[in-house]
Parts: C-alpha cells; sequence; structure tokens
C-alpha cells in the first residue's frame, strides 16, 4: 500500500462528516422555507394596514393591529361556525377511522375470498370518480343538503390512508393471531384486543391525515349547504375574505380588515391543528414508515 494512501477508516469518517454538514445545512434550509411564510403570516395578522400593502411585514409585526381579530371574534356566528368545525370534525374523523381500520383489517387477510376484487375497487376511487354533478344530484335525492351527512359520507374514506393502514395490518406478525385463536379469541376480539393496541402509531397518523382533511375542508360545505348556521368555520372565513376584498374605501376598521383578513383568518383555521400535532408527532413518522414500506 503506498505510504500516502490514507487509512479507509480515516476516509469515511471525514466522508461521513461531510455528509453530516450538507445535510444539517440543507435541513435548517429547507425548515426556514417551511417555517418563514407561517411566520409571516402571523406577523401580518397583527400588523396595520398600510405596513402590509407596502410590502413591510416580514417576519415581525409593524403597527400592532387586533382589529381583525375584534372583528371576527367578536361575532356570534363565528363562534357558531367554528362548533360547527369541531363537531364535523370529531364526528367524521370517528366515522372515517372505523370504515377504514375494519376495511383495511380485512384487506390485510390473504385468505378472504375476493381480495383482489375489493382492493381493485378501492384503488379505482383514486383514478375516477362520478364527478361534480351527479355526486351533488345524489346528495340532494338522499335528503342529505344541509346536514352533516354531506361532509361526512362522501369523504368517508381515503384510499390512501386505507391502503397505508392495509400494508401496516399485513406487517404484525401472524403468530400473535394464531396464538390467540388457539386461546379461543374470536376475530372480533383479536381485533380489538390484539391488533388495534398494536397500531397506535398507524392510528394516530390516520387520526391526523382525517383532521387535517376535515377540518380544512370548506368546498363540501359550501356546495351541499345553505343555511349560514350550519357552515363550518372554513366557509365563514372564505365568505369573509369575499366580503372584505370588495370593501373599498369604507372606513379605517374596514380598511385595516380587508387589508389582513387573509392573514387573520389563515390563522385561526390551523392554530387548531397546529396544538393538535405536537401530542400526535411521536407517532407521525413510525406510522407512516411502518405502514407504507413492507418488510
Amino acid at each position: 500500500m503506498p505510504a500516502t494512501t490514507k487509512p479507509r477508516g480515516l476516509r469515511d469518517g471525514r466522508s461521513r462528516r461531510v455528509f453530516l454538514v450538507v445535510n444539517a445545512v440543507l435541513l435548517i434550509l429547507l425548515s426556514a422555507v417551511v417555517i418563514y411564510p407561517f411566520v409571516n403570516i402571523v406577523a401580518q395578522a397583527f400588523s396595520s394596514e398600510g405596513y402590509i400593502t407596502t410590502g413591510q411585514v416580514n417576519v415581525v409585526p409593524r403597527g400592532f393591529n387586533l382589529t381583525t381579530f375584534h372583528v371576527v371574534l367578536g361575532d356570534p356566528m363565528f363562534w357558531l361556525n367554528y362548533r360547527n368545525t369541531v363537531v364535523y370534525t370529531t364526528v367524521a374523523t370517528l366515522i372515517a377511522l372505523t370504515l377504514t381500520t375494519t376495511y383495511a383489517y380485512a384487506l390485510s387477510k390473504p385468505r378472504l375470498k375476493g381480495r383482489t376484487f375489493f382492493v381493485g375497487i378501492a384503488v379505482l376511487t383514486m383514478f375516477f370518480n362520478g364527478g361534480l354533478i351527479p355526486n351533488y344530484v345524489l346528495i340532494s335525492h338522499l335528503h342529505m343538503r344541509n346536514s352533516i351527512w354531506a361532509i361526512v359520507i362522501p369523504n368517508a374514506i381515503s384510499v390512501f390512508n386505507l391502503l397505508v393502514m392495509k400494508s401496516f395490518f399485513e406487517n404484525l406478525p401472524s403468530e400473535l393471531e394464531e396464538a390467540a385463536s388457539i386461546d379461543g379469541v374470536s376475530t372480533y376480539g383479536m381485533f380489538f384486543r390484539i391488533v388495534l393496541p398494536l397500531s397506535k402509531a398507524v392510528i394516530a397518523t390516520m387520526v391526523l391525515f382525517y383532521a387535517v382533511a376535515f377540518w380544512n375542508s370548506w368546498f363540501t360545505a359550501y356546495l351541499y349547504m345553505d343555511d349560514p348556521q350550519r357552515y363550518p368555520v372554513t366557509v365563514y372565513l372564505r365568505n369573509l375574505i369575499a366580503g372584505a376584498s370588495q370593501v373599498e374605501g369604507a372606513g379605517d376598521a374596514i380598511t385595516q380588515v380587508a387589508a389582513n383578513v387573509q392573514a387573520v383568518t389563515m390563522l385561526l383555521t390551523i392554530l387548531p391543528i397546529v396544538c393538535l400535532y405536537p401530542f400526535i408527532q411521536r407517532y407521525f413518522v413510525s406510522g407512516v414508515m411502518l405502514g407504507a414500506v413492507k418488510q
């Protein structure tokens, strides 16, 4: 070996340090790019109209202003619609989680007759759907307009979530269920007493996926609901943005609302999800990886 050749371990150690430094720098830059829009929205929510329209607000509020918060939070309809969103999201998430877990558990069993057919039916809906007008006609004929079921039923199962959970169930050790079967545990007993307790990570991930989707959804309610008292808060905020954008020269208070109403509405909408995420974040990565990678 030539005298100038460096030991392999030294080269590998130096390469690893270079990789770690480059990786850390890239992750920091990526995090800054992701976090900046959120910080900017918060800054605009507490800034005055003049500073926002002239582009002087970046990460620190300028001309501290709470007018928009007073307008939005002082409206009883806001709190009514906010309560509707909490109810819709809770009920829809519970129903979606129940249907997804049971359907995925059944599909994960190779002995299920017609398993390929049922998987194909689910996957088919990822590429084709009935279309907006047929769905509207169907919801109307089922008398679900202006009700929670117009939001819950059409979106009860996400095929992506179904396939992730199916893969997770397939990766569970079959010996556990075989031992439980020998002990006389029924199929439902195995599902509730063995499978679900071992699936906390993927279930927490599915709760996050479904809750975020239902919480942020507005078009379904906007399409199927005519009663403002049944609107979710996203529709209320959407109407507030649309109304504020059409008001010009109506006084300082209205002008300030029109300038930063979008920032305030976005902040109020995402706040509950931001508060929920830290409690289930530790399950998130493991839940997705266990469900998406077949071991």
